[in-house]
């Protein structure tokens, strides 16, 4: 079920890191290998010492220090510019729900159900969930699914806005990359740049957004890709972006 161990919490980051640095990468989707997509942090690890929330050893010997999450794949997905589709193929619980909810667009299995169990493990949604899950469905549904330790399926997640489409098991993947190749179809500096500004605005005043949309605007006004998409507008054909 795709537990996280220390080698996979590394692992994650390097490769959505590397994807995010590579100019011809323009969406990246996340799915699970099996029938589920993570079932959370690998708890026996966890209660062996050998795993921390940024995926470095925390054995009993190791002197107590300040933890660094700035590698952790929950800091590294937030960060990126480059957007993220998350297929949701199976259960996510715990860790598992942390990493759909930080994915941009989640594309869902009729099958698959979002855990937020964590209140009856005796842990915390550590990995961005309590700030995340509010912020999509609201203080008083998150309440409710955390509090109670709900679990929720497919059609619910739907419903309370979790999830964006739900589709037949044997759709979800290849919905999810037809979805990613129509982001990827974009300009890939405008997706990226609304991501961005769509992230800073949680923190933003509107006047400082506003401002800082325009500062970017300007610079794409001057790009290949901008005289692309009105050429291509005019030319009634589907345009051809470089990144440039």
């Amino acid at each position: 079920m795709n537990a996280i161990s220390r080698d996979m919490l590394d692992q994650l980051s390097a490769k959505v890191t590397e994807a995010n640095k590579d100019p011809d990468v323009r969406c990246i989707v996340l799915t699970g290998n099996g029938r589920g997509f993570c079932a959370g942090l690998d708890l026996v690890d966890v209660g062996g010492g050998g795993i921390g929330s940024g995926g470095s050893g925390s054995g009993s010997n190791r002197p107590k220090q300040l933890f660094d999450l700035r590698d952790a794949p929950i800091n590294v997905m937030w960060n990126i510019d480059t957007p993220m589709v998350c297929a949701l193929n199976g259960a996510a619980a715990g860790y598992g729900m942390d990493l759909a909810l930080l994915c941009d667009i989640r594309v869902a299995a009729e099958s698959s159900k979002m855990a937020a169990v964590t209140a009856k493990r005796n842990v915390v949604p550590e990995s961005g969930g309590t700030w995340l899950l509010p912020r999509l469905i609201g203080w008083a549904k998150a309440a409710e699914l955390y509090y109670r330790g709900r679990v929720v399926g497919a059609q619910e997640c739907l419903e309370i806005g979790l999830v964006n489409t739900v589709v037949p098991d044997d759709k979800c993947l290849e919905t999810a990359m037809e979805w990613a190749q129509e982001i990827a179809d974009n300009a890939p500096m405008a997706v990226q740049t609304t991501k961005r500004m769509m992230r800073m605005g949680l923190e933003q005043s509107y006047d400082t957004s506003v401002d800082h949309l325009m500062v970017h605007l300007t610079g794409m006004f001057q790009s290949e890709d901008f005289k692309e998409g009105v050429q291509s507008f005019l030319e009634k054909r589907k345009p051809e972006f470089t990144g440039r």
